[in-house]
């Protein structure tokens, strides 16, 4: 992680230590954006007693929760840091007198003045994993744990994301070849379903939502995976394709359940399984949490690969950036 990064969290980090009392952590953003905070309220739910909540920017800003104050913290983030929803509801955190901290790729934007720390990540092909979205964010959160949740295991945590750029070129070359039969065999499809659970519910849903709904304009719905037998479960037939990410977190049993139902009525089911990513010189600690990061590498991989096959690039729209809205 570089320098200017790691300050960036340890002044946002030491603004949260100061105050005497934290009574919620509100994690706020719109699409992909909201989706990667997700992983946020699962550590803090899972690992703290400070509640946490997921809000999608426009409904903080007008269903504003109570128990705002003083005594909130709240992250919000945008790529572009030009999101109004995000903006507005960075404004109102901060008018309430909630420690506001914000990330954003790009430094100097409305968001990255609306918040009262900016946490700035890289972004680009040739990008230390760590420095990218994902990794600020994680680092952010062991170091706000590590507060909040005092353990050691928070130091080790934020030390192996040093070790994200290898793992994930690793982890694209061993599933390569996979990712572009995947992409030749589904590229005429006109629905994908993506399933999960646990922190990896978040990718899934950024999956369906913005990669195949927005950047590829495939039908896509994301199903948690406890919830794919209480009504999901009756589309499944021969020909329609699921992606489940298969956890190694606590969450397992909930995806296995899934596969070993979906395997017997679909012939296009995509697992793919954590378990099969080589983590062996990831602390022990981490591993649920760089999995997490890392199937997210993995999922990019097989869309990058299926937006070539379908000759539409991931960076065209109809609407988004086109005209107000």
């Amino acid at each position: 992680m570089r320098n200017l990064h790691e300050l960036q969290i340890t002044t946002a980090v030491e603004a949260v230590a100061s105050r005497k009392e934290v009574n919620e952590v509100y994690f706020v953003a719109c699409g992909g954006s909201q989706a990667v905070l997700m992983a946020g309220q699962y550590l803090f739910d899972k690992e703290s007693s400070v509640p946490s909540h997921v809000y999608t920017a426009n409904e903080f800003v007008y269903d504003t929760p109570k128990n705002l104050c003083e005594k909130s913290v709240v992250i919000s983030c945008s790529h572009s840091g030009n999101t109004p929803e995000t903006v507005a509801a960075t404004k109102l955190a901060r008018s309430k007198g909630a420690i506001t901290i914000c990330l954003s790729n790009l430094e100097g934007s409305p968001l990255w003045e609306a918040a009262e720390y900016p946490v700035h990540y890289d972004w680009g092909k040739d990008v230390s994993d760590s420095d990218k979205n994902k990794g600020i964010l994680y680092g952010l959160l062991f170091k706000l744990l590590g507060v909040l949740a005092a353990d050691a295991k928070w130091d080790i945590c934020f030390k192996e994301l040093e070790k994200l750029t290898e793992l994930s070129t690793k982890a694209k070359e061993q599933y390569d070849a996979q990712a572009k039969q995947w992409a030749k065999d589904n590229k005429r499809k006109k629905t994908i379903y993506t399933i999960g659970s646990g922190i990896n519910y978040g990718e899934v849903y950024s999956t369906a939502m913005c990669w195949f709904m927005e950047m590829q304009w495939i039908n896509s719905g994301c199903i948690h995976s406890g919830e794919f037998f209480h009504g999901p479960f009756e589309v499944t037939d021969y020909d329609v394709p699921f992606m489940l990410v298969k956890s190694i977190g606590n969450t397992r049993f909930l995806d296995e359940r899934v596969e070993n139902f979906a395997k017997k009525f679909t012939e296009d089911l995509l697992v793919l399984d954590q378990k099969d990513l080589d983590l062996s010189n990831v602390a022990e600690e981490a591993r649920q949490y760089v999995a997490a990061i890392l199937t997210g590498v993995v999922i990019r991989h097989f869309v990058e690969a299926i937006a070539f096959e379908r000759g539409h690039s991931l960076d065209v729209r109809r609407y988004m950036w086109q005209m107000e809205y």
